[in-house]
Order: structure tokens, then sequence, then C-alpha cells
């Protein structure tokens, strides 16, 4: 069975306040952003070079915003990637 994760579903409360968050401070593409009735609004964006994106928007999932409780990243180098994140305004401590 050749079996890949594509696409995770994460609740937020505030769509475009998310895309300007995952978009415009850590990098990811904006693949598609749609709205598909008057209930439904679709987001979904990728890490570069990554294979598996996140979803997120109006209508789209039962969870409750605050409920996803991790998402693994990979990267080659964490606290080159955490100095990043911060030269572009995210609160990425160390863990």
């Amino acid at each position: 069975m050749d079996c890949k994760i594509e696409l995770i579903f994460v609740p937020v409360t505030d769509v475009d306040r998310a895309i300007d968050f995952y978009v415009e401070k850590v990098g990811f593409s904006l693949d598609i952003q749609t709205r598909v009735d008057e209930n439904t609004r679709f987001v979904q964006v990728t890490p570069p070079t990554s294979a598996c994106s996140i979803a997120f928007g109006e209508g789209i999932t039962d969870m409750t915003p605050g409920t996803q409780q991790s998402i693994q990243v990979v990267v080659l180098d964490a606290e080159a990637a955490r100095q990043e994140l911060r030269a572009s305004g995210v609160d990425a401590p160390r863990g």
C-alpha cells in the first residue's frame, strides 16, 4: 500500500489572521483560498518543499479552535529555523 498524508485540518478562530500568520510570517505558500458558499470558506497553505499542506477556514471541520495539539514540522537546523521565525515576528521560544 502506498499511503501519504497530504492535508491536515487546523481549526482557527480568525481565517484572515491565520493566512497572515502562515503566509506572511512563516512563509508558507497560499495554495487556495475560496468561499464555497455562505457558510464555507476553504484555505490551503503549504510549507516550502513540503508534500503535506494544512487547511483551515469556515465550516470545514467540527474541531474547536485551539484543540489541535501538535503538528510536527521537520527542519534541518532547528536553531536557524527558530531565528528565521523570530526575524519574521513569530514568537518562537526554545522548546
